[in-house]
């Protein structure tokens, strides 16, 4: 018989370097999650992706066991890590903070392909190219 789903939570951490410290530690731990299981699991798993925030799903069971599934890291943490800013504009419309090519958008959008809502990567690009605009991002 399948487990029983207690709570599921969401949060994003930065890979291969979660702590049980705040905010993932009170988060977990109202949840019935061992957070230093979880911590050491979830580095454990994304110590090729340091450097980035990456979301993660947690599937809290009654018997207080969980799953946990990786997400991609956020399409705007990419664009950032591309042009190699810190973050967006303030002002999109007016105030440009850096330029991407179609290749960059690209590559993207094949990266973030599972976790998008299009059917193809021409779509995802589109996606992509729209959430740069969106933080002042030029797309050439």
């Amino acid at each position: 018989m399948a487990k029983k789903i207690v709570k599921k939570v969401k949060v994003i951490a930065p890979a291969g370097k979660a702590t049980p410290a705040p905010p993932l530690g009170p988060t977990l731990g109202q949840a019935g999650v061992n957070i230093g299981d979880f911590t050491k699991k979830f580095n454990e798993a994304t110590k090729s992706m340091m450097g980035d925030m990456i979301p993660v799903v947690i599937t809290v069971y009654e018997d207080r066991s969980y799953d946990f599934v990786l997400k991609t890291p956020p399409a705007s943490s990419l664009i950032l890590k591309v042009i190699g800013k810190e973050k967006g504009s303030g002002k999109p419309n007016t105030v440009k903070v850096g330029t991407i090519t179609k290749s960059q958008i690209k590559d993207i959008a094949v990266k973030k392909m599972q976790d998008l809502n299009a059917g193809d990567a021409d779509a995802a690009s589109r996606i992509i190219a729209g959430t740069a605009r969106s933080m002042g991002v030029e797309v050439k």
